[in-house]
């Protein structure tokens, strides 16, 4: 992986393949730059360069208390200088939020493509207070307590879900991200309405959900698209329950970018 330094001196690595117009993939809660390399690659079949992210608190990259979302903003600023160019962005989840939010702050990207952004559109104050209880969780050493309140509070998913996880073998991986919980519950907080400078981004904006996932962020991406004069929605059934197919999430790129 190659690392560069944000604007408060922590290394964020990533990594690029392929050749080709560049897209830079933001992943979601509890997602490295590893997970997002099936899209990586589906991307590099239709002509891109795809560079995948260690958020911060992540994986290889770096950590620093006290986190806010301004320095997200900061670490993609940092891996776009070091790719260089104006790239398409694709961001999932929680980090469709950070890609929207990072163009509204100027940094320079070509186009966005968020993919099932959490907006909860009114639900600020409790994340905010969750977020609060997940880094004392945190500090007290109590991780997987902080995966599962982060899960069944800042996610919404069902208990018996949630349980199932905790019992399975990917649930040991998930403990080590416990810290990067309190930065998405913050994100979430402090942009769970989009602030006006989101909604009029200047940059061609694409939003995709799935047929099939949560309500809760059928919801969310349909009112951000009615909210927003100049991005279109485009449905992806092959994307089901929150996972982004990546072939057909590609072919979307390769239309619209």
């Amino acid at each position: 992986m190659q690392t560069t330094t944000s604007a408060d001196g922590t290394t964020i690595a990533f990594e690029s393949i392929g050749d080709g117009p560049p897209v830079v993939i933001v992943g979601g809660a509890f997602s490295v730059a590893a997970d997002g390399t099936p899209l990586a690659s589906a991307l590099t079949e239709v002509g891109f360069s795809a560079i995948t992210i260690d958020r911060r608190g992540r994986g290889a990259s770096g950590d620093k208390r006290g986190t806010v979302p301004e320095d997200e903003v900061d670490d993609l600023a940092a891996v776009i200088e070091a790719v260089g160019g104006e790239p398409a962005v694709l961001g999932h989840s929680s980090g469709g939020v950070l890609a929207l939010y990072a163009a509204s702050r100027g940094v320079p990207i070509s186009g966005l493509f968020l993919s099932e952004p959490p907006f909860g559109f009114g639900d600020g104050e409790q994340l905010r207070l969750l977020a609060d209880r997940l880094q004392r969780l945190v500090d007290e050493g109590k991780g997987e307590d902080a995966v599962v309140a982060f899960q069944l509070e800042g996610v919404k998913l069902p208990r018996e879900m949630v349980e199932s996880i905790r019992q399975s073998d990917m649930f040991p991986a998930l403990v080590p991200l416990a810290q990067s919980t309190v930065y998405d519950a913050r994100l979430t907080a402090q942009l769970s309405t989009p602030t006006p400078q989101m909604l009029s981004v200047s940059k061609p904006v694409t939003i995709l959900r799935g047929e099939q996932t949560f309500p809760l962020l059928i919801a969310a991406a349909d009112q951000l698209a009615a909210r927003m004069d100049a991005a279109d929605l485009v449905i992806v059934p092959e994307s089901v329950m929150h996972r982004p197919d990546p072939a057909a999430t590609a072919r979307v790129v390769r239309e619209r970018a």
